[in-house]
């Protein structure tokens, strides 16, 4: 007889179902932030995230569902924390922090983005659309807090459009750095930053001062 008491089998610690749906939400991030979107597939993600492509398939269906959920949590998450109003910081400092940190982020997920914005530039994906233009309204209220103007956007729309306006320049340029590399990063940082500046300090004070659109510059005025 033995000295020792059978030693029972290790029991399979069972994750929680939110759990293991972060678990391969993180993979699937990881996967698509390194590697165009056309090259990874579920049955990759799956043996990364160490669970089957049946229960892959349970909490994400299609592998286009998996991205959609990896780009809204990617553009969800506030990512960039407003920078501290600190006592002798300049509006450029601010603005200097803010773009550094938000560029961080885009290198970080570099594919993710890459594919978001050549999937909507080519139409036809809807719900990718609403999930970057919900990015965009955030990243204009994330702009306009950092340069102390939210206020103003909220009472004139059309210095609202002009931050989105910006915010289009914004993808462009980070394009033209990760995609195309006719752009450096310092290149990319310095050309946001100085539109960005230009528009608070000159345009925006102009538009506010202009007014609302009236009803002649209705596109169906003419």
């Amino acid at each position: 007889m033995s000295e020792h008491p059978p030693v029972p089998p290790s029991r399979r610690v069972r994750k929680e179902p939110d759990e293991r749906r972060d678990q391969i939400l993180a993979c699937a991030r990881a996967l698509f932030s390194r590697r165009p979107y056309g090259t990874v597939s579920n049955t990759e993600i799956a043996a990364a995230a160490g669970v089957s492509r049946g229960l892959l398939n349970h909490y994400f269906g299609t592998r286009r569902e998996l991205y959609l959920a990896a780009v809204s949590e990617m553009m969800g998450v506030p990512p960039i924390p407003i920078p501290a109003f600190v006592e002798g910081a300049s509006v450029r400092e601010r603005v200097h922090q803010s773009i550094d940190a938000w560029l961080e982020l885009l290198s970080r997920n570099r594919e993710t983005w890459l594919t978001a914005l050549d999937l909507t530039a080519s139409g036809g994906d809807g719900e990718l659309e609403r999930i970057l233009e919900e990015a965009r309204e955030r990243a204009v209220d994330h702009m306009t807090e950092v340069v102390g103007l939210t206020s103003l956007s909220r009472e004139h729309a059309e210095v609202r459009s002009a931050f989105r306006g910006y915010s289009g320049l914004a993808e462009a340029a980070t394009r033209e750095w990760l995609k195309q590399g006719r752009l450096s990063r310092a290149q990319a940082h310095l050309l946001l930053e100085e539109v960005l500046l230009h528009l608070i300090e000159r345009v925006v004070p102009g538009l506010a001062a202009a007014g609302a659109p009236g009803p002649a510059d209705s596109p169906d005025s003419d």
